[in-house]
């Protein structure tokens, strides 16, 4: 039977979910190849788990579908699920501590999220202008 492994990775209101299944080294992500995939700024966020173990993805094939968010936010979230993916993938504890000294949010969803918005002002802190006349 084939292995067949699926992982997820957030960022602000992006969800990613990954899928890694053994295959010939491809990433695509929302059906795009990694090497076509958004901005360069956006394609060097997500390699970076590929670059500190250069040969992670030999003989795996990983499928990743993003929604929500903005860019960056969604190029967090498919580098924390590619990550994920292959810690669990190669069962490796010496790269799940490479990742986690490298980058702790490789592994670990950033929790921040965007603080609710309150009466009396256009946002969470801020509030509207008094006006005395």
């Amino acid at each position: 039977m084939a292995k067949v492994i699926n992982t997820s990775g957030k960022r602000k209101t992006a969800i990613a979910r990954a899928t890694l299944k053994e295959g010939s080294g491809r990433i695509r992500i929302n059906s795009v190849p990694l090497e076509a995939y958004g901005t360069e700024l956006t394609r060097m966020k997500i390699a970076e788990p590929l670059l500190l173990h250069p040969t992670g993805l030999d003989g795996i094939d990983v499928s990743i579908t993003v929604i929500g968010g903005g860019y960056m936010g969604q190029a967090e979230a498919v580098r924390t699920a590619l990550a994920r993916g292959l810690v669990n993938w190669h069962n490796d504890p010496v790269l799940k501590d490479l990742y986690v000294g490298y980058d702790r949010t490789l592994l670990v969803n950033d929790s921040r999220q965007k603080e609710a918005k309150k009466p009396h002002g256009p946002g969470a802190r801020a509030k509207f202008q008094k006006s005395y006349r």
